[in-house]
């Protein structure tokens, strides 16, 4: 296995044009898996709100629940960078309880990084926490812990003003102290521009192929969660059917009695 991956490794991916590969995990087995295969960040991400918990949103997360699955993840992992998602309400109410929340994914997680949504009234948030010596990933464009003020999970940055919004919003994150950016929901080359305008890292989710990295919902890329399907989402295998075929089978024996047969007994 490789050395572990650093915030300068991932800094200087972007200088040398390397690309950068992220994804989310929330468990043990899952970050064990995910780590093993190379993958240089894992997040865990508040959206095990609605892929895990079964919520319509991720407003209802916590931070211990947050603290709690990071750890799980941080205790699996060998070799990726892993950062924790900041919840909603862990950050927004002062700079100071972000910090201390912030501090809480090191110290209790394991984790290396945290990532919060950073809008522009946030960029102290992201300061203070830099400050504090904890690496920060700043997240821009569509929020979903402002799912109801932005009218539902729309795109961002389709006009002129709202573009030069998020690319204002970009240079004042890293002004800010941000090590790297999460592009959420922004048309394509609105994330181009803004790559080429600040100096860290930037990693895409339904933001084209010009950021330096990519993200994905790990049960999006492994067809666990069906509910929705955003137009940026690429599912690589259907697990849930290859799970359900088993679960059926297993079913299916135990009523006819073929299982447990004498090779699966004492």
């Amino acid at each position: 296995m490789a050395a572990r991956v650093t915030i300068p490794e991932i800094q200087r991916r972007k200088t040398e044009g390397r690309r950068i590969t992220m994804l989310t995990a929330y468990d043990y087995p899952f970050a064990r898996i995910v780590d093993d295969a190379g993958i240089d960040i894992i997040l865990v991400g508040d959206s095990l709100g609605i892929v895990l918990q079964g919520h319509a949103t991720t407003l209802p997360v916590t931070i211990d629940q947050m603290i709690y699955h990071t750890e799980m993840v941080s205790r699996a992992v060998k070799h990726a960078l892993v950062i924790g998602d900041m919840p909603f309400m862990s950050f927004q109410i002062s700079d100071d309880e972000a910090v201390r929340n912030a501090g809480r994914f090191l110290q209790e997680g394991g984790a290396a990084a945290v990532k919060l949504e950073s809008s522009p009234s946030m960029l102290s948030r992201v300061a203070a926490i830099a400050a504090a010596d904890i690496p920060v990933m700043a997240h821009l464009g569509l929020a979903p812990q402002s799912v109801h003020k932005m009218g539902g999970y729309k795109v961002q940055g389709r006009d002129a003003g709202g573009a030069q919004r998020l690319l204002d919003g970009a240079k004042r994150a890293e002004d800010a102290g941000a090590f790297a950016l999460l592009i959420e929901g922004v048309p394509m080359a609105v994330a181009r521009d803004i790559t080429r305008a600040v100096s860290i890292p930037t990693i895409g989710i339904g933001a084209g192929a010009a950021c330096d990295g990519q993200v994905i919902v790990l049960h999006d890329l492994l067809g666990l969660f069906d509910e929705f399907s955003p137009k940026f989402i690429k599912r690589y295998v259907n697990l849930r059917e290859i799970i359900s075929t088993a679960v059926t089978q297993y079913k299916d024996e135990v009523m006819n009695g073929q299982f447990p047969s004498e090779k699966e007994s004492y």
